[in-house]
């Protein structure tokens, strides 16, 4: 379709030469094979996405479309796509393999040694409508809020995945969780779905420790207190943390968290940092038997787990979605998370 039938959209584009980000009339994306096409009701702002416009993270088009926690309604399938039909409720998941490397030749997708994320090295769900592969949608009931149901592509599975599946976290483990920001809220209650005990969390901010405590911690400490492994021990009874989790990426947090470990427990990295990684005398870590453990998003298999257990209310997040705002104030989302504007756990776009 061209010229004056060319159907049109809104969609925030990014300039990463420029490093400005503008809501523009763009050309509607017509899926191609194994594609659908899906109407975006509702698209989280991430830290991640901050970053990218700063020019922390970047991506390697000259013009992308962020978004990477999305939901919507299905509007068109190519022939050949099995299952999915128009008019469907679906969460995406926010990423795709790569489809040339190694593994990926190999059938071994899960495997994939060069994942594309949405919204950095293709067009992402801050617009009106998007393209995604088939096989990254995860059908929602039609009691799940699409608010609800976008968010858990990242401020809820990436805890989710870290917490089940990196740390293999146990019914009554205790777990130390440092940042209880966007992630770390959801990794509270996750921790307490799956039964931790105790769940301890860190955060300088006091806002952000009242609100883990109202989210299921068992207790909340500012990490700067004096002698913070002594206080974790009398939590645990002796024992110091099975699993801390830094959630923030940054080493002096990484190395605070990994103090706190009791013998034979793992500490995960979840937030990411650029810094060398230090976490004090080596002999420590080997007589205790300690792990770390870096962690990166998600797979399919634990967002499709999360749209059943929230759509069960195994798992509630509610409360999560701090504001929704229209795709034109997307801009003016970034700032408000960046300054913490109200202390959001996570705000939507709803294009």
């Amino acid at each position: 379709m061209s010229g004056a039938n060319q159907r049109m959209m809104r969609a925030a584009r990014f300039d990463t030469a420029a490093r400005t980000l503008t809501v523009q009339d763009v050309p509607v994306p017509a899926p191609g094979p194994g594609q659908v096409r899906v109407r975006v009701k509702a698209c989280g702002i991430c830290l991640s996405d901050a970053h990218l416009l700063d020019g922390s993270l970047k991506s390697p088009l000259p013009v992308v479309t962020p978004g990477h926690e999305s939901s919507g309604i299905v509007d068109e399938v190519v022939p050949g796509v099995p299952f999915w039909k128009p008019g469907l409720r679906v969460a995406m998941a926010g990423g795709r393999p790569c489809g040339r490397c190694p593994k990926c030749t190999n059938g071994r997708l899960q495997e994939c040694l060069a994942f594309e994320i949405m919204g950095f090295h293709y067009d992402g769900a801050w617009a009106e409508f998007v393209v995604v592969p088939y096989f990254a949608l995860s059908l929602i009931p039609d009691h799940l809020p699409f608010e609800q149901a976008a968010i858990l592509a990242d401020a809820v599975a990436t805890p989710y995945a870290g917490l089940v599946e990196t740390a293999q976290l146990r019914p009554a483990q205790s777990i130390g969780l440092w940042g209880i920001g966007g992630l770390g809220v959801h990794a509270v209650q996750i921790a307490r779905m799956v039964g931790a005990a105790p769940i301890l969390a860190f955060d300088t901010n006091e806002a952000a420790r009242a609100r883990a405590l109202e989210f299921g911690a068992d207790a909340a400490f500012d990490p700067r207190e004096p002698d913070l492994r002594k206080r974790v021990l009398q939590y645990t009874q002796g024992l110091g943390l099975d699993v801390a989790v830094d959630l923030v990426g940054a080493n002096a947090v990484l190395a605070q968290a990994a103090s706190c470990l009791g013998r034979h427990g793992r500490v995960v990295m979840v937030g990411l940092s650029p810094e060398p990684i230090q976490m004090g005398p080596g002999v420590l870590f080997g007589v205790q038997s300690h792990a770390m453990l870096g962690h990166l998003g998600y797979e399919k298999k634990h967002l499709d787990d999360l749209v059943t257990l929230v759509g069960t209310k195994r798992l509630d997040v509610s409360r999560s979605v701090t504001a929704t705002m229209p795709l034109e104030e997307v801009a003016r989302g970034v700032e408000r998370l960046v300054k913490k504007e109200g202390n959001p756990i996570r705000l939507v776009i709803t294009p």
